[in-house]
């Protein structure tokens, strides 16, 4: 079953960029943590996850079209937090989500899963997500 695009989170916003500060773009990008999420990995253990007891189907997969480092993921978390591509929606100084896109012009999503830590799991963007193409021209304009 596909998903349609207005079962996405509504909630969502791009917070403007004039209302971003560099700084703690910065900062957030030197604290944060990605924690992963093993329903969203082709192969959790590249993350130190454990597989999912109960899989779900419909999950977007990073991964899913080749392989997608760690490393790789930590870099457009953090690279989203300078570029100030974050939501409008924060919890305890943390954006509830931040998005990215990869080399290959992959849009992702990065969503708060602990918001004491600032540790994040994130999953590529379905295509049939409308926000999608606003976060890949927002990259691009916001390109440091």
């Amino acid at each position: 079953m596909r998903r349609r695009s207005n079962v996405f989170d509504p909630k969502r916003r791009i917070r403007g960029i004039e209302r971003w500060d560099p700084e703690t773009g910065e900062r957030l990008a030197s604290e944060v943590v990605y924690g992963g999420n093993p329903e969203h990995k082709k192969r959790p253990a590249d993350y130190d996850l454990h597989p999912p007891s109960n899989p779900r189907p419909g999950k977007t997969l990073c991964g899913a079209d080749g392989e997608f480092a760690r490393d790789l993921a930590m870099e457009l978390l953090r690279e989203g937090l300078r570029r100030g591509l974050v939501s409008e929606r924060e919890a305890n100084g943390w954006p509830w989500n931040v998005w990215a896109v990869s080399p290959e012009g992959v849009a992702f999503e990065a969503q708060l899963e602990n918001r004491d830590a600032g540790s994040y799991h994130g999953y590529p963007m379905a295509m049939e997500d409308d926000l999608r193409a606003v976060v890949i021209r927002e990259w691009d304009d916001r390109e440091r």
